[in-house]
């Protein structure tokens, strides 16, 4: 009995195949469907390969053997024969598995058609973008739910705010909202929510939303401010006319596709570049408010492995704090991740340089040993994947000494753990932010985001 080919080894096999076509001098793109089915593009258009050339014949035979059920119907096929190749060729989401040589091996590149997930590898980093953004965009993200990650981005809102910076909190945890819960005044949220802009705008209807509301947090002294951008819209009764009815759902189900050009001879509009224009839309309007702009954007981003995780981190924030428990799941997870960022060391030389690890709901302030040990499982994730990159100039950072502090992105930032945290009730706690428990859990937090904030402020200037 034959051992049947599955998934992950039909791929690798695929990828040496690839090589095996570049080798031949041809640049190549390996392209895995919906399925998982694999193709192999070979661009012939400086070299035209005849349909029965001893390569084509030995590539479709070994893609058949070798990659079994994962092997497309048409498991080879070349860039003379087709219609547009720069279709595929000049993609711009292909990921460069191997560089073109000098008078040597072609490129071999890869492009994944998937449903989710494939901007956690695509080249996003826009780096000359972040620098003309006056205002610093700060993401919160946690691989695993359930780590205080809403909580904390609630205090951290108001703790800028105290410094007299106007705050705007984007809601982007779209399938579980929460954010919206802590710092949200229930009386007065905004009519319109973030799924309303990606929906409406899909048909060119955004204007005129109203995606802003005043924070009941905003400090009452000093001129801080906080405005919140929910998920969801609060429909308004209007005079002589019944509530609307609101489907949040039916808007969600709708809004993560990529569209088509709005006019002819337009660009198509993804998924990243529709929730891009989302949250300057809401940056616009915080200006329109009082006239000021913000300061710092906190995005709440949604957890685990999401479209929406992958374009806030590696597109659209200036500095990423990752959640973290210190626990075998977390670790596996993050190192997922960050693998994917490895397979473009330029992606993951940018993303190395604007992440930091959070200690979440961490239980003993006193226990240095057990940070320590936190402080060790980062860093070696990230040895592992973020350092030692091809072409890298950049020096693999040293773990310092048990007990000294450093600022490397591996060092965590801790947030304390109190049983007083466990059932905190915002809407009948007031004032629950300033709570003596609540201040000394975050007090070092705090204290660190501050100092990202103002160096990300030196580095843009």
């Amino acid at each position: 009995m034959t051992t049947p080919v599955r998934f992950d080894a039909a791929w690798e096999r695929a990828c040496k195949l690839a090589g095996v076509a570049a080798s031949q001098g041809h640049d190549v793109v390996l392209i895995r469907d919906l399925s998982g089915r694999s193709t192999l593009l070979i661009d012939d258009r400086h070299d035209e390969l005849a349909p029965n050339s001893d390569l084509l014949t030995l590539l479709r035979a070994e893609c058949r053997n070798q990659l079994g059920p994962f092997a497309a119907h048409e498991p080879v096929q070349t860039a003379s024969a087709m219609f547009s190749a720069d279709m595929f060729f000049a993609a711009p989401e292909l990921v460069v598995l191997s560089p073109r040589e000098e008078h040597g091996a072609g490129r071999v590149s890869i492009l994944e058609r998937t449903v989710v997930g494939a901007d956690w590898s695509a080249p996003g980093v826009d780096q000359e973008a972040d620098s003309r953004r006056p205002w610093t965009r700060i993401a919160l993200y946690g691989f695993k739910g359930g780590v205080g990650r809403s909580t904390a981005t609630a205090i951290l809102a108001q703790h800028l705010a105290e410094q007299g910076r106007c705050v705007l909190v984007v809601d982007l945890d779209l399938e579980s909202p929460g954010i919206s819960n802590l710092l949200a005044d229930p009386e007065a949220g905004s009519e319109h929510g973030i799924v309303d802009h990606l929906t409406e705008s899909a048909v060119g209807n955004a204007e005129g939303l109203k995606l802003l509301a005043k924070s009941s947090l905003t400090p009452k002294d000093g001129n801080g401010e906080i405005w919140l951008a929910s998920a969801s819209g609060t429909p308004r009764k209007r005079r002589g006319e019944e509530e609307p009815p609101y489907d949040y759902l039916a808007k969600l189900n709708r809004i993560y596709t990529d569209l088509p050009p709005a006019a002819a001879g337009g660009e198509s509009r993804s998924f990243a570049q529709r929730l891009e224009d989302a949250i300057s839309a809401c940056e616009e309007q915080t200006a329109e408010q009082r006239g000021r702009r913000p300061d710092v954007v906190l995005l709440d981003s949604r957890a685990g492995i999401h479209d929406i995780a992958a374009v806030v981190l590696t597109r659209l924030c200036d500095r990423a704090l990752l959640f973290a428990v210190d626990n075998p799941s977390t670790w596996e997870g993050y190192r997922m991740l960050f693998k994917q960022w490895q397979r473009q060391p330029a992606l993951a030389r940018a993303m190395r340089d604007r992440i930091s690890i959070v200690a979440a709901m961490f239980h003993s302030a006193g226990d240095s040993e057990r940070l320590n040990a936190l402080r060790r499982h980062a860093y070696d994730a990230f040895m592992d994947t973020l350092y030692d990159l091809p072409d890298d100039d950049t020096p693999e950072p040293f773990l310092p000494d048990e007990g000294r502090v450093d600022d490397a992105p591996y060092a965590p930032l801790p947030i304390l753990f109190g049983n007083d945290l466990v059932g905190l009730d915002p809407q009948r706690s007031s004032g629950w932010t300033k709570l003596p428990f609540v201040r000394a859990a975050y007090r070092d937090f705090l204290g660190a985001v501050e100092q990202l904030v103002q160096d990300s402020y030196k580095d843009k200037s």
